[in-house]
């Protein structure tokens, strides 16, 4: 076996097919072995049967609850066994290419822990999926705040999206957008799998960090495209998702940057109302 193929799905029966067919047809492609394990957060949508149905031969974990996305992955990592395990989320649909590009990109870099590939949005633009480390400051400098869309321009979101560089080759990043990432089961046994106190969103950098001190790189491979199909910017987005990224922030913040608590207690303030405004703001979108 060449490579593990690692799904959660929750709710997204649709996105999973059409997922699990483009990882087939590339694989069969390239003549890589593979194995899939879907994770499933018990989304009584009809996946389990549909997958049953058209994809027999891939291993299914049903969840009766939703445990979150880093529980999840760790299930199918404990599932699965070959020397690489792509995790991926079934909006993704990789390009023709894309895992044996993977593949070569770490047969070539055996010092590679976590392998990311290009992530394209579904119109072709750029999602920036390599980022550097954040910093304290992060919150108010990311993709999606407000201060980046009034001047997307600034230092502090350039150095961390690394939108000065053209992501048109392959380099060592800080960390990899957990959507699609290739994780060599070597490095997966020496530093463990995703922090599962993060329920969903964070767990990514998380474990990217981790794997630095323990000697492992984490690097990016143009060569492999993946379009990623986010619907949740057009739609009422779960107040339970937003809180979970902002108490991810939280989380690993406390666990990477421990400081004095007269200065964490305003940041974890700050990170909080931040939340609290995004679900109101989701609250009255879904009105409109």
């Amino acid at each position: 076996m060449d490579l593990s193929l690692i799904l959660v799905s929750y709710r997204s029966r649709e996105p999973l097919l059409a997922c699990l067919r483009a990882l087939r047809t590339d694989a069969r492609a390239a003549g890589i072995r593979t194995e899939t394990v879907v994770v499933d957060n018990d989304s009584h949508d009809g996946t389990l049967e549909a997958l049953a149905a058209e994809f027999p031969d891939a291993r299914l974990i049903a969840n009766r609850e939703n445990v979150g996305y880093a529980r999840a992955v760790n299930q199918g990592l404990a599932a699965t066994g070959a020397p690489f395990a792509l995790v991926l989320n079934p909006d993704c649909v990789v390009r023709a290419g894309a895992l044996r590009a993977l593949l070569d990109h770490a047969a070539a870099r055996p010092g590679a822990g976590l392998v990311g590939p290009k992530i394209l949005n579904p119109d072709g633009s750029l999602e920036y999926s390599a980022r550097s480390f954040p910093d304290p400051f992060t919150f108010l400098f990311n993709r999606y705040s407000l201060l980046t869309r009034l001047f997307p321009a600034n230092r502090f979101t350039r150095r961390y999206l690394l939108t000065d560089w053209d992501h048109a080759s392959a380099r060592e990043v800080g960390w990899i957008s957990g959507a699609c990432m290739l994780a060599r089961r070597a490095a997966v046994e020496q530093v463990g799998g995703m922090d599962e106190a993060f329920f969903m969103f964070n767990e990514d950098v998380d474990w990217c960090r981790r794997m630095k001190p323990a000697g492992w790189a984490v690097t990016y491979e143009p060569a492999a495209v993946v379009v990623h199909h986010i619907g949740a910017s057009r739609s009422r987005v779960a107040a339970r998702v937003i809180w979970g990224r902002h108490l991810g922030m939280i989380h690993y913040f406390h666990k990477h940057h421990p400081t004095n608590p007269l200065l964490s207690l305003p940041a974890d303030a700050l990170i909080l109302l931040r939340g609290a405004l995004m679900v109101l703001a989701n609250a009255l979108r879904s009105r409109g």
